[in-house]
């Protein structure tokens, strides 16, 4: 598992419940799953061309991709067998696509009906395929229901979750903001906290991916939750298919839905 995110600095619990999803299905058949959280593409190019080579691993299950991104044609011509993690369904490699739009579409949907009209958002690195969907889908989404949306780029970073916050606040002044991870959204809890603010009575967060972080917040983060170990359980299900030779497809993973916990409610 190779994934690429710029300035997160460590391990993200989406990828930890990934991992566990790729691990229900690998570790019967004898397999294991080494996580490389990459963030020199050199680098990761290197290592490729080793595993490639001494046939260390038997295949890579590959995220956080780029337009035109450079691994999957790397990967084809060192025929390394691979799977891709949100990658361009019309790539020549199997994938596992996930419905970023439609989240952030149901996402905003639910602010709007708890009548929120400004809604700021803390997004992701700004080159990723998936930043890339979501912010479409968000500009899209506050357009169709009329009301306000502005969005700030960061790095999954607790650090990115804390400024972007106080740096929405300072400016746009939503009533609600959605996050593209959850680290990201526990930092921009205790930013709002710091500043005096009551979540949710004087500002809504929802954030991207559930896990024991939004859980044990104070209040519980409200969140869009998917079953990522059953995305991980996919992708490795794809892996293996392509490890024996099999012709892969792109496999559907189930969207986000919205679970509303402690930090949403109408606005004051």
């Amino acid at each position: 598992m190779a994934r690429r995110t710029p300035g997160a600095g460590g391990v993200e619990p989406f990828y930890t419940d990934l991992v566990l999803g790729m691990e229900d299905v690998l570790l019967p058949l004898d397999g294991a799953v080494l996580l490389r959280v990459i963030d020199d593409p050199a680098e990761e190019t290197v290592d490729y061309r080793r595993w490639s080579r001494t046939r260390e691993v038997a295949g890579v299950v590959v995220a956080d991709f780029v337009e035109d991104d450079p691994r999957v044609a790397l990967l084809s011509e060192l025929e390394l067998p691979a799977i891709l993690l949100g990658g361009d369904p019309s790539w020549p490699l199997p994938s596992v696509d996930v419905d970023n739009a439609r989240a952030v579409e149901d996402a905003v949907a639910f602010l709007v009906g708890l009548g929120h009209r400004r809604i700021g958002r803390v997004a992701g690195p700004g080159g990723l395929l998936h930043t890339i969907a979501r912010s479409t889908a968000f500009d899209a989404a506050v357009a169709r229901y009329g009301v306000t949306g502005e969005s700030i780029e960061g790095d999954y970073s607790v650090a990115s979750g804390a400024d972007g916050t106080r740096a929405l606040l300072a400016g746009f002044a939503p009533t609600a903001i959605i996050y593209d991870n959850a680290l990201t959204a526990t930092a921009g809890l205790e930013a709002a906290k710091a500043d005096g603010l009551r979540v949710p009575h004087d500002l809504s967060l929802l954030a991207w991916d559930d896990s024991v972080l939004c859980q044990l917040s104070d209040p519980p983060l409200s969140v869009m939750q998917r079953d990522v170990r059953t995305v991980g359980a996919a992708a490795a299900r794809g892996l293996v298919d392509a490890i024996r030779g099999e012709r892969g497809t792109v496999v559907h993973a189930p969207s986000a839905v919205v679970v509303e916990r402690g930090t949403t409610a109408p606005p004051a």
